[in-house]
């Protein structure tokens, strides 16, 4: 069938990205669900930095790809061997499969399924060897970002790559559930599980930060303080709840047990480790790259006992974390929607990314419905 998607050719392009326009909207072919994977008709995709990794280059990826990974929609076909959903069913997709059966798949969420991260990297579908669904106007193959590829009208999935919500929650925030909240959310309840006399310390309140803040918020801790290098951004993460906020240089001596650092860069990192109180854990979610190289004084880990753990995904299982988060929103605990920043076009991408990138938004979100 034909659909209409957003595709990178080329990575690291000058921003503007306005301007240099790395995203092209192209009509694509996307070929029928194969046994185990299902049809989805997209109603909303999140613009996470996951994305703009690839598009500014620091983390490659094999190219033509179709981008996006955090979406919501409704399934339209069923695979063979597909029994557990109907057709007419919001899915929610996740980055991440997970195979259920590789070693890594036995931790509990905290180590990435190995056959998923292997196609994950190979730009295929998981998780039987070299599958791409869709092609250009050549009939070249263009490559699936993350098993997902949620930038266009309609994909196809794994089954593993969505996890079913109720059609009452709205699709921006079944979407937004997927990545910043799985990760964000996740990296708090998952790894640095505070208890009711911990303080908890987000330092970075983008899209996963702020999931963090508001995940932290919506359980029983002793407060929960923002850090961020924009004023603006600590402005709302006090409006929401937070009971301090900081920019990195007012931090002065101020720590806290727990602090989940979920920028993905160096002097990030350096920050949240720096500002974690003796005995206290220190959890890294953001992704720098590869090549990024961070300063800390390892005597403190052993003089002051304390932890630093990393946690992909939220150390997540999608399929139990996702309706836990759905349930909270319901209960006005986790109010998901204060994540939104502005709701734009497929058209916008490019521009999108120049907003994230500048660190003015929080999450911005397609909207395929209109």
């Amino acid at each position: 069938m034909k659909v209409r998607g957003a595709v990178l050719r080329e990575m690291g392009l000058e921003r503007p990205f306005a301007n240099s326009q790395p995203m092209t909207i192209e009509e694509l072919e996307l070929d029928e669900p194969g046994p185990g994977e299902i049809l989805v008709r997209m109603s909303a995709a999140g613009v996470c930095h996951s994305d703009l990794s690839v598009v500014d280059g620091n983390r490659p990826r094999p190219l033509p790809m179709l981008l996006g990974h955090e979406g919501a929609g409704i399934v339209e076909k069923l695979g063979d061997g597909v029994d557990d959903l109907s057709v007419g069913d919001q899915v929610v997709t996740v980055f991440l499969p997970r195979c259920g059966e590789c070693a890594n798949c036995l931790t509990d969420g905290k180590l990435p399924c190995t056959p998923g991260s292997a196609t994950n990297g190979a730009g295929t579908l998981p998780f039987d060897g070299h599958k791409v669904r869709l092609h250009d106007h050549t009939g070249a193959e263009v490559n699936h970002h993350l098993g997902a590829s949620v930038f266009a009208t309609h994909a196809v999935l794994n089954r593993a790559s969505v996890v079913p919500v109720g059609s009452d929650v709205p699709a921006p925030i079944a979407a937004v559930l997927g990545c910043a909240v799985l990760t964000g959310g996740g990296a708090v309840l998952n790894v640095g599980a505070p208890g009711p006399e911990d303080e908890v310390m987000i330092v970075g309140l983008g899209g996963v930060g702020m999931a963090a803040l508001i995940t932290a918020l919506s359980i029983d801790t002793a407060g929960v303080i923002g850090v961020d290098a924009n004023p603006d951004k600590l402005v709302r993460a006090k409006e929401l709840g937070a009971v301090e906020v900081f920019t990195p240089e007012e931090l002065g001596d101020r720590k806290a047990p727990i602090v989940i650092e979920c920028v993905g860069h160096p002097r990030a990192f350096e920050t949240a480790f720096n500002s974690t109180a003796v005995g206290g854990t220190t959890v890294t979610v953001g992704l720098p790259s590869p090549e990024a190289q961070a300063h800390i004084t390892p005597v403190t880990l052993t003089a002051e006992a304390r932890t630093v753990i990393g946690s992909y995904l939220g150390s997540a299982v999608p399929s139990r974390d996702i309706p836990v988060y759905a349930d909270l929103w319901r209960e006005g605990k986790l109010p998901v929607e204060e994540l939104i920043s502005d709701t734009i076009g497929l058209d916008d991408l490019n521009s999108a990314f120049d907003a994230l990138a500048d660190g003015t938004v929080v999450r911005q979100i397609i909207d395929f419905t209109r």
